[in-house]
């Protein structure tokens, strides 16, 4: 009973440390419901896919600084968001990183590792389609930014911007239908799954 009582108290303190930023409520709620989740990334690696470490890093280096405490509590509801990879029936999730985020070690060299081989693992998840969107595309079809696409149950698809702190439902079908379109693009202009991984067990190898 004290054992069972411990992991009780245990998974409350983590529930407490979950705190979304106002701004982004909206968005987690959606990506909590979604069926599937499109992901096209050109600054870092996206939350969902995020190892703790690398986490960390990106919200310690925020300009204003955060305090330890908001950075502990944003890094635990990111961790917190991941858990839907693991459930069943899991999302589908899609996700194009540009092959700069890949190659930019952000925390250093042992943290941009650690990255690198969660994403294999997370490669290889049946839900889960990773690709990179090479350096040397010539036809770069993702040069307005990156975004991401929801799919909510029984519900249209949105899309979500976020830059320099502000971030952006998009709701309007037409606004979305281009977005969806947008990322058809940049998955063909992207490397194949395969190739992918192929790619990021090579930079691992250079490390």
């Amino acid at each position: 009973m004290l054992k069972a009582a411990k992991e009780d108290v245990e998974r409350a303190k983590a529930k407490a440390r979950v705190r979304h930023p106002t701004w982004f409520k909206d968005y987690a709620r959606l990506e909590r419901e979604a069926e599937g989740i499109d992901f096209f990334s050109t600054v870092t690696v996206p939350g969902l896919l995020q190892t703790e470490h690398y986490a960390r890093v990106t919200f310690s280096v925020r300009q204003p600084l955060l305090d330890d405490e908001t950075i502990e509590q944003r890094v635990a509801a990111r961790l917190h968001r991941q858990e839907v990879l693991g459930g069943w029936p899991a999302p589908r999730v899609t996700a194009v990183i540009d092959e700069s985020v890949l190659r930019r070690e952000i925390g250093g060299r042992d943290v941009q590792r650690g990255q690198l081989e969660h994403l294999l693992k997370v490669g290889c998840l049946r839900s889960t389609t990773l690709q990179v969107l090479p350096l040397d595309c010539e036809e770069y079809a993702g040069v307005d930014g990156p975004f991401i696409l929801l799919h909510p149950k029984g519900k249209p698809q949105v899309g979500y911007l976020e830059v320099q702190g502000v971030s952006r439902l998009i709701t309007d079908p037409a606004d979305v239908r281009i977005l969806a379109a947008r990322y058809g693009s940049i998955r063909g202009q992207a490397l194949t799954p395969r190739e992918s991984l192929g790619l990021i067990e090579k930079l691992l190898g250079e490390r």
